[in-house]
Formats: C-alpha cells, structure tokens, sequence
C-alpha cells in the first residue's frame, strides 16, 4: 500500500478555482464558484455531490480541456492555472490524465486498441523505437487485465467494462502523477463497477499513481478514498478523511447524501429515513460561508451562526444514535 506523506507539499494545489460559462449577455452559469483543496501524492482524493455540482467541471478545468475563470492550480511545482508555456503543458499532459465517463464514446471507433493506448506514448516520445512502443502497450494491456489478443480489436468488440480498462490502460500508460477518475465507474454494471475500482486500487498499489475519484456514488468512494469533499452547486461544502465524513458530517447537505445510500440488509433499509436538504427553505448561501476547522483535516462551509448550529445538531444526533452510515 502507498505511503502517503501529508507533512510533504501537495502534489495538487487548487485555490480559490473558478469555471464561469457565459450564457448571453444577461446571464453566466457559476459551475465552479472559488474552491480550495490539495491532493498528495499516492491518496486518491473522492469528489462527490448530485449531478449539476460541478464535479466533473472541476476535473476538466484542472487537467485544462476549459480555461478557468480565475483561480490558482499549481500541479508537481507547476503553475498550470493561466496561460501554459510549452514547457508546462507538456509536462502537464504527460503527467495528469484523464478516464471518461462513457468507455465507448471516448475511443476512437476506428483505431485498434494498441494504437489508442499508443498515442500518449507517441505524442510525448516516450519510448526508443517500435519495439519498445508495443511492449510498454502490451505490459499495460497485461496490467489492467487484458490479453495480448486484444491489442489487434477495435473498441467496439468489447463490453462496457473491458472499454474501461482499454480507458485506464491509456490514461495509465505515460505513468502519470495524478489521474483524474471522472465518474469512471457510473456506466458499468454493478459487479464490473466492483471490479474496476478493484483494478485501480492494485494499480495505485503498484504505480504509486494518484487519483481524483469523481462520483456520486458514496458507497464506492468510502471504499476507495482516503479524504473526500462533498460539493454542491459550485462549493466544496465540507472537506474531510472518509471516516471523518462517514461518522460526523456536519453539513446538512452532505447528512442528506449519507442518508440516501441503500441499506444492502432489507431489515435496516425498511428503517432507514432520507433527509431531505433544501437549500432556499433554510436560508443558505455559499457565498457569505467561510471554511471552519473541526479538526486538522475536516472543515466545514458555513457563517458562524450556521456552524454553531450545524455543530449542535449533529452532536444531539450523534448522542441519539441517529448517524450512523
């Protein structure tokens, strides 16, 4: 298992990053509204939130397939946030990549898998000559669990998990620092989705490799992440280890989304009670919260006011036996 070294800088830097799309000249959608975090090296850190929060924005912006608004990402020491010297943005697309959402729409229908999973290898010159091009394709089609067979098919003689692994395997090998994982499991099949985070969490093993895991799916990401934010309409709402998200959320947004997992007993499903977050009726808005510390590592988005109630409530649940995720 990786040994992570939180006393060491972050891998990934992110400050203050914003996404604004204008719409015409009335209106500008703020999908990504001035949010901080770091990610260190050999963690995987999980982002989650309902569809529409700005997750996957988020990825995007960061690996720069979107310019940001504003904001500072400084990535391995690099300033990835403004304009990209030559330098950086070659560092930068051989070190971060990227698995999509949809393992068939991403593949290029009319390449072979070898020359899919060729092209990062090729673009950044990362092999001495032909032979040592195929045999870094078909050590890391072995690696994701595929045969050498394979390497001659083209994506569409394959199933939705297999397309995925074709995925990892081109995002995994140029051996980047950080792979951003957006929502790379939500259109696979339940027992493919568990073999596929399997898969990822041997690789990092392996490889050291560290992971952004975009989803909405918390059951999967208390399995695979060390610390995890939950964000809601631009905002990172609370930020914190997984168990410190689990066993004391205190943001009612992110008790909303724990009180949503099913149950897998049918006895405690039948009790189980969603709370139900509304925003608007409770008199939120992110822009006046600040980030309050509860402990080195779990922080919470709110006024003081709304803290100290938040705080409150939770304790009077947490005495009541009622969070228990």
């Amino acid at each position: 298992m990786t040994e992570i070294n939180y006393n060491a800088e972050p891998l990934l830097h992110v400050e203050n990053l914003k996404q604004h799309f204008r719409i015409n000249r009335k209106f500008t959608t703020k999908a990504v509204d001035g949010i901080s975090f770091d990610i260190w090296a050999g963690e995987t850190y999980g982002l989650v939130g309902e569809s529409g929060s700005g997750k996957s924005t988020t990825g995007r912006a960061l690996i720069r397939l979107y310019n940001p608004t504003s904001g500072k990402i400084i990535f391995d020491g690099h300033d990835i946030s403004g304009n990209l010297s030559s330098a950086d943005e070659k560092f930068l697309r051989q070190n971060m990549q990227m698995i999509f959402q949809d393992p068939m729409a991403c593949l290029n229908p009319r390449k072979k898998v070898s020359e899919i999973i060729a092209q990062g290898l090729e673009i950044n010159h990362l092999y001495k000559d032909k032979e040592d091009l195929e045999q870094k394709v078909l050590a890391i089609i072995d690696k994701v669990g595929l045969s050498k067979e394979h390497a001659t098919r083209y994506p569409a003689q394959f199933s939705g998990g297999q397309r995925q692994r074709i995925g990892i395997a081109r995002a995994l090998v140029t051996n980047p620092k950080l792979v951003i994982a957006d929502e790379a499991i939500s259109a696979l099949d339940v027992s493919i989705q568990a073999q596929v985070v399997n898969l990822m969490k041997d690789l990092q093993d392996e490889l050291g490799t560290t992971y952004l895991f975009i989803a909405h799916d918390l059951s999967m990401v208390k399995y695979i992440s060390d610390r995890i934010g939950v964000m809601h309409l631009g905002y990172i709402v609370e930020t914190g280890t997984t168990d410190e998200i689990f066993t004391n959320p205190i943001h009612p947004y992110t008790i909303s989304l724990l009180s949503a997992i099913p149950h897998p007993n049918p006895v405690l499903e039948k009790k189980r009670v969603s709370i139900t977050y509304d925003k608007a009726a409770e008199g939120v808005d992110y822009s006046k919260g600040v980030n309050h510390a509860i402990t080195k590592t779990h922080s919470v988005l709110a006024t003081d006011e709304e803290f100290e109630k938040w705080t409150r409530k939770a304790e009077m649940a947490h005495e009541a036996g009622k969070l228990n995720y």
